[in-house]
């Protein structure tokens, strides 16, 4: 095996290990918050780890996490119904790409300018589609929910959802300069 047959490898152990820290903080994180009954709590945070993953270890690690994380919800039994997976985990890849597209751009001259943009527009577009992939497709078309029912997940993906990308986003702003040092180490 020669130098670079052996950095690669390097490389992608250390890609596959952070990517199951992060994993792992994404369970424990789900399991921990769920037992507070507070979803802005755990959707927060749940963003965070969505932007931490992006922004620290890449693209491929981000997706992975975006993906992975309502799947795993639902396994360890608070996520939501099968069907509306797939949304979630979308609303998640939109998230992940809006940062890896922006998040390392420089608008303006200042990277907090280029952080808001990014926090904004990842927000919007994450926001976007769970409120028309869930609550204008999902919901009335592919779900057989009683009106009750159907008002509890039309809520749940609606402005909330909006509410934890930003301050996932926010967090994930003030955390990323201190692990990008940590990283470094």
């Amino acid at each position: 095996m020669n130098n670079n047959d052996n950095k690669t490898l390097k490389s992608k152990a250390l890609w596959i290990a952070r990517t199951a820290v992060l994993i792992a903080l994404l369970i424990v994180t789900q399991v921990v918050t769920a037992s507070l009954g507070n979803p802005l709590v755990t959707g927060s945070i749940v963003n965070l780890l969505l932007v931490v993953s992006v922004m620290t270890c890449g693209i491929a690690s981000g997706l992975t996490v975006a993906v992975v994380s309502p799947v795993l919800a639902k396994f360890i039994g608070i996520g939501p119904l099968w069907a509306i997976i797939p949304f979630i985990a979308a609303g998640n890849i939109a998230l992940v790409l809006v940062w890896y597209l922006t998040g390392n751009r420089n608008f303006g001259g200042r990277k907090y300018i280029t952080y808001i943009i990014t926090l904004v527009a990842a927000a919007v577009v994450k926001f976007t589609l769970l409120f028309i992939g869930i609550v204008k497709i999902a919901v009335p078309l592919l779900l057989k929910l009683t009106e009750p029912q159907a008002t509890v997940i039309g809520n749940m993906f609606s402005l909330p959802q909006l509410l934890t990308a930003l301050i996932g986003g926010a967090l994930a702003i003030l955390v990323f300069p201190r692990l990008v040092k940590i990283i470094e180490r």
